[in-house]
Order: structure tokens, then sequence, then C-alpha cells
């Protein structure tokens, strides 16, 4: 069980360096009265993929929301702990602020503007810069997303795997230090999973850029990520290494869908004692 934020660690002997993002046990309410998140606590070191996982309602995307600057969208609001990004206080900083010093979420259900074409949207999510590489990294998003070189209709028409591509290929347009990425599997078929993840582990190889990966597709998520949490009713309540938590048989059963037919049931009262201890 998780009560504070794990801390990263560097090489032995070596003071241990900060995390890029962290937050501090944070309580999120929306409209003044419904508390969502409870005390959440997490850390997401420099180059990392860390996986935030948990069933639906636990509080994932308020979450990732909470740390974009997009709560004041949907009337919520941080009352009380710190989110840190590369050690400086950035809860209560303005959406636009926040993509300017590197981070961009990626939101659930891909929102990429139907009746633009690829390039207008890839060119949207530059809108935070004055440089003259924009065109230069268009190409660069093409070279990992060929397909959506070839597409020059609206991106309304696009198939829901593209369209996740080129939601996160807007992501890259901002030039990000930290993508937070919202369900990317949703809605897609197995094969089209399989293949956004394989992007996710090259964006991160390839360019150093760090995620925070929200996604219910546990086993998916797992293996990409360096690190885990499990959150549920807002709260962490289990976290550890990403493979160690794939082994762990809580995990197992509650989020990888058991051991086949000798799965157990979450009527099985032992079950539901060990489950209830999280809470």
């Amino acid at each position: 069980m998780a009560d504070q934020a794990a801390p990263a660690t560097g090489a032995r002997g070596e003071t241990p360096v900060p995390p890029l993002l962290e937050v501090k046990n944070i309580e999120v309410v929306y409209n003044e009265v419904i508390l969502v998140l409870r005390g959440l606590s997490l850390a997401v070191p420099k180059g990392q993929i860390v996986a935030l996982l948990g069933a639906n309602g636990a509080g994932k995307s308020t979450t990732l929301k909470a740390i974009s600057g997009l709560l004041r969208t949907e009337e919520g609001e941080v009352t009380r702990g710190d989110i840190l990004f590369d050690g400086e206080r950035i809860n209560g900083t303005e959406a636009d602020r926040i993509v300017r010093r590197g981070i961009f979420q990626v939101m659930e259900g891909r929102r990429i503007i139907s009746d633009m074409t690829c390039v207008e949207n890839l060119r949207l999510g530059a809108f935070t810069r004055s440089d003259p590489n924009v065109k230069r990294d268009i190409d660069m998003v093409f070279e990992y997303f060929p397909r959506l070189r070839e597409r020059t209709g609206l991106a309304g028409y696009l198939s829901g795997g593209e369209q996740q591509m080129l939601a996160i290929g807007r992501a890259l347009m901002a030039r990000p230090r930290l993508i937070l990425m919202d369900e990317p599997s949703m809605g897609l078929s197995p094969l089209l999973v399989k293949e956004v993840f394989s992007i996710i582990r090259r964006l991160n190889r390839d360019l150093g850029i760090t995620i925070l990966l929200v996604e219910q597709n546990a086993r998916m998520a797992l293996s990409v990520a360096s690190y885990g949490y499990i959150m549920e009713q807002g709260k962490v309540v289990l976290d550890g290494e990403a493979a160690a938590l794939a082994e762990n048989e809580d995990v197992k059963e509650f989020y990888l869908g058991g051991h086949g037919a000798e799965r157990k049931s979450f009527r099985n009262l032992k079950s539901y004692k060990r489950r209830k201890r999280w809470l």
C-alpha cells in the first residue's frame, strides 16, 4: 500500500534524483462539494513511462486534469496538496502556461478537430511555439505515423486508430517534456492497441519523453511502463515496479483477468476481504 510518492533513485552512492513530476497528497473537489481525489501521491521520474491503473471512477482522469490545469473547465479544484513539475509548484497555474512549461495531455477520446486536416491539427499542437522548426517537426511526426502523411482529407474521416495517432502526434508538436496519456487504447482493435503501445515505447526510447499513462488495459500498460500505481476510490492503494505488479496476485485477480478458469469471483469472500483492505 502506498501513502507517499515513490522516490526516484540515482546510481549507488549518488544523491537521489528528484522526479520530473511529483504529486503530493492532493485532494480534488468538484462543484465545491464532490470529493474525488483523497490524498493522492505519486512520482514520475524523468525519461520513464509510469502507468496509472484502476477501474472506472477511480479518479485517474481527474488526476491528469489536475496536473494539466484542465480541472477548471469542469468546475474542479485542487483544494489540498501540491503538484510539482521539475521542482516548481504548478497547481493553480493556467492550462496554457502548463503547456508552455512542457506538459501536454492527450485527452480520452482523442479530441481532434474533425473539420481540420491532419497537418492543420498538427500545427494546432504547436500553437505555443514561435520557432521556425514546425515544418520539420511535422515531418518527424509523419516518420512515426507514416499513414497520416497519406491522409490529406479532413481528420474526422480518419479511423479510430489514425485519430489516436494524430492526437499523439499533435502532442509531440508542443515539444513536451511530459505527456499525459488518457486511455490511448480506448475503442481500438487489439491489433491497433499493440501498434499504438509500440509507438509509445518508441517515443519514450527515441525522444526521451516522460509519459504518465492512464489506462484500463493494465496488461498492456505494465508491459511498457517501468513503474505503476493502482487507484481505488480516489487514492493510490498499491504501487511498485511494473514487472512486480504484473506478477502480484491481487493485481492479476482484479486487473489482469486472473488465471483463466481458476479466476476468482469478485463475490468470493476471501477476494473481497483482500481487496477491501486497500480501501
